[in-house]
């Protein structure tokens, strides 16, 4: 399926993404552009910055010297010093015939493109599933708030996401003490799109475990989209800075011939198993699709997908195969929301006009990532295990409780309140 409309057909939920994802770039002055070959006919599966090459630092001289030979400008940008093991090329020709050129003298995954991450649109399908809609503000968050509130005692959950609404404490006192950069997308009106994204995840990882320690960063720029360039100095950040026990990061993408990203690969390995114990949680992505979404699919993340409102089934939008760890439930759940309103910008509720109180219900694989994230975290309370540890027992457990044809199932079913 393409992106682009070439008749009277309505417009699709996947093509109001692309659309806004397109027209957010345009506004910051950025190009990007669609991949893979073919996309037009057969549908979108990511973007990619459209004169950029990705280039582990130990190839790169290599690799310049070789396009150059075949008479493809290129320029190494300047070493980025943060950046774990990778430069970038500037390749004026176009990004695509250069990585093919790379890919055929010299074999796969010496470089890539720069793809772009999101918590928004997808490819097949979208992440999150679905807008969020307004409920009631006294409504009760689901899942519920643990009645134990000591869990997740001594532990530190940060959320790379689109920031906090400094305010949700306020009305859902479960959030008392999450601390945040800013969410600016609530500041506009309406509402940005995906503006309250960090504040639900938040919120869900709280009610499991309400004495963890959460911090939510604004790793997202308004709109939920970032290159992975940006992305990996982000986390980099925030191994540095914040000193978590897990990260929630409920994003991703489909790559390049279904390539890790490479950036975060060289996060994985040169950074992330430095730090021991640090979990991360990486959401499984909403394509209804069995195709790996990065970098949920990578050994270095645990990947969760999400289950329907039956707990028994997977939701029809969640991505699976034998790469997702973990399904847990991420359809129909209700937590924080900024107050404010918001113009629907995907079918069915394009155009239509939404007011927030302070809650919602959201689905996606978005939100079955901190149900995991906080389970993990009210464990390690209990256990003394670290982050991986945690996680590795949570998913040993899901696996006696598996549902065949489709993999683990963790759910809290304990010490909740009705």
């Amino acid at each position: 399926m393409s992106d682009e409309r070439t008749d009277n057909r309505p417009e699709t939920r996947q093509q109001a993404q692309l659309r806004l994802l397109r027209a957010r770039f345009r506004q910051r002055g950025i190009d990007i552009a669609p991949g893979p070959a073919g996309w037009e006919e057969n549908g979108v599966e990511y973007h990619y910055e459209p004169r950029s090459l990705l280039v582990g630092d130990q190839q790169v001289n290599v690799v310049q010297d070789h396009l150059r030979s075949r008479e493809i400008e290129c320029e190494v940008q300047e070493r980025n010093p943060t950046a774990p093991g990778y430069r970038v090329m500037l390749v004026p020709g176009g990004t695509m015939h250069a990585l093919r050129e790379v890919d055929r003298a010299m074999g796969p995954g010496v470089a890539s493109c720069n793809h772009l991450v999101h918590l928004s649109p997808g490819s097949a399908g979208n992440c999150p599933a679905s807008e969020p809609t307004p409920v009631p503000p006294d409504s009760t968050p689901v899942p519920p708030v643990n009645k134990d509130r000591t869990a997740g005692h001594g532990v530190r959950v940060v959320v790379a996401d689109t920031g906090l609404d400094p305010e949700a404490e306020k009305r859902s006192p479960w959030l008392r003490g999450v601390t945040g950069d800013l969410d600016r997308g609530i500041l506009e009106n309406p509402m940005t799109e995906y503006a309250g994204h960090g504040t639900f995840i938040a919120g869900v990882i709280r009610c499991l475990a309400p004495a963890a320690e959460v911090h939510v960063r604004a790793s997202f720029e308004p709109g939920g989209a970032q290159f992975e360039t940006e992305l990996v100095e982000a986390l980099m950040d925030i191994l540095d800075n914040d000193f978590p026990d897990i990260i929630n990061f409920s994003a991703g993408t489909w790559t390049h011939a279904s390539r890790d990203l490479l950036t975060l690969q060289l996060f994985g390995r040169r950074r992330l198993r430095l730090h021991k114990g640090v979990l991360l949680v990486a959401a499984a992505g909403n394509d209804g699709q069995r195709q790996p979404f990065w970098p949920a699919a990578a050994p270095y993340a645990v990947s969760v997908g999400a289950l329907d409102p039956t707990l028994s089934e997977r939701a029809d939008f969640s991505n699976f195969g034998g790469w997702v760890d973990v399904f847990a439930p991420g359809e129909d759940l209700i937590n924080a929301f900024p107050v404010g309103t918001y113009i629907g910008e995907e079918p069915p509720n394009k155009g239509v006009k939404m007011k927030y109180k302070g809650m919602a219900k959201w689905s996606g694989t978005s939100f079955a990532t901190p149900v995991i994230a906080g389970m993990a975290a009210a464990r390690m309370s209990k256990t003394g295990e670290n982050g991986v540890a945690a996680a590795e027992s949570l998913i040993k457990q899901a696996q006696d409780g598996a549902i065949p044809g489709l993999g683990a199932i963790a759910v809290p079913l304990v010490n909740y309140n009705d």
